[in-house]
């Protein structure tokens, strides 16, 4: 008779293990447990130690368990994004003040709202009034939101939205997906729904982590693009983007990576550019993995090297957006997170 196998630990269990692994100062630690129990339950993502020290450890490093975190000069941000909006569609500032000065739902002008202005999700609620309580409320404002993440995970609302398309969402949603972003249980959901809901074969972590700041594959894709800088002699950003998604000034949609990998393609194994296209279209899927092109070029590289690549490196990616005010990276969010992860590890096993 084989091994039978361990039962897995009961909802109770499990739960009772993440209030353990959250910090002991956190009020609502249980409601906190709950939520996010709830979250890889209804996600069908097993609640493992890693995958739970995974998600608190992303949590922690982004808002500390804050639901809405305030955010320093999120009135400044708020301006400058409304006045760049103006400039686009060459409306004078003078009718944008104007506008702002008018008197909103609660009794204060939306210029006295925007100066009070602490976290995204007010602001999120601001510019959604905005855009139907305005003359050309839905011209200028529709797409001048500066809050695109939000949540204690800060999640992206783009991501969020896509996600409850695909899939239905388990709570009843009050408002507005983007809405259900700045709740505990809706940004614990998408939030680990973006760091755990795909599969990978990664053997560390940090590439996880890097993930959730570049996007989905970006850390094996990083890898690959090193791999055909080494077989090809062209020097790459390695930014884990296999294909150019829309045209540039010159009209052309095809990026320095695919550049490259066409050069060997050609070359090596007698690939067309449409059949390099195509399995480089499947970069946001584990798959790619099993594409001949990705195979090809691992095997050239690893013989022009000497030594067997790595499948998984850190996207080289300066973090750009309204909030952040110094020089950040991938590799700086990936890493804290990782540390924190490690010790919530360790805590696991005390």
């Amino acid at each position: 008779m084989g091994e039978q196998k361990p039962k897995p630990p009961s909802p109770a269990e499990v739960r009772a293990q993440i209030t353990r692994l959250l910090p002991a100062t956190l009020p609502d630690r249980k409601a906190w447990a709950t939520d996010i129990y709830a979250a890889f339950a209804s996600l069908e993502i097993e609640p493992t130690t890693q995958n739970l020290c995974s998600a608190l450890a992303v949590t922690q490093q982004e808002s500390t368990f804050t639901p809405d975190p305030v955010v320093p000069g999120l009135a400044k941000i708020a301006r400058g994004e409304i006045e760049r909006r103006a400039e686009r569609l060459h409306i004078p500032q003078l009718l944008v003040r104007a506008a702002l000065q008018l008197e909103s739902p609660n009794g204060r002008t939306w210029d006295e709202r925007l100066s009070a202005v602490r976290t995204e999700k007010e602001l999120n609620q601001i510019f959604e009034e905005l855009i139907d309580g305005v003359p050309m409320g839905r011209r200028l404002f529709s797409g001048a939101n500066p809050v695109r993440t939000g949540g204690p995970m800060q999640v992206s609302i783009a991501f969020a939205e896509a996600h409850a398309s695909d899939r239905p969402y388990p709570y009843p949603v009050e408002g507005s997906i983007r809405q259900e972003v700045f709740t505990r249980r809706g940004g614990m959901y998408f939030g680990i729904a973006h760091l755990l809901g795909y599969p990978t074969s990664y053997e560390k972590p940090l590439y996880r982590f890097a993930d959730f700041n570049a996007g989905w594959y970006a850390s094996r894709n990083a890898a690959f693009q090193n791999a055909v800088s080494i077989a090809s002699g062209i020097p790459l950003t390695l930014d884990g983007d296999l294909i150019r998604h829309r045209a540039d000034d010159d009209g052309s949609d095809t990026g320095q990576t695919e550049i490259a990998v066409r050069s060997i393609a050609r070359a090596h194994w007698d690939m067309s550019d449409s059949q390099v296209r195509r399995a480089l279209a499947k970069a946001n899927r584990l798959d790619f993995e099993d594409t001949d092109l990705y195979k090809h070029v691992f095997e050239l590289a690893d013989e022009t090297a000497g030594r067997k690549l790595p499948r998984a490196a850190m996207p080289r990616i300066t973090l750009e957006s309204p909030k952040i005010t110094r020089k950040l990276t991938t590799e700086w969010f990936a890493t804290r997170v990782d540390r924190r992860y490690k010790q919530c590890m360790a805590r696991a096993t005390q």
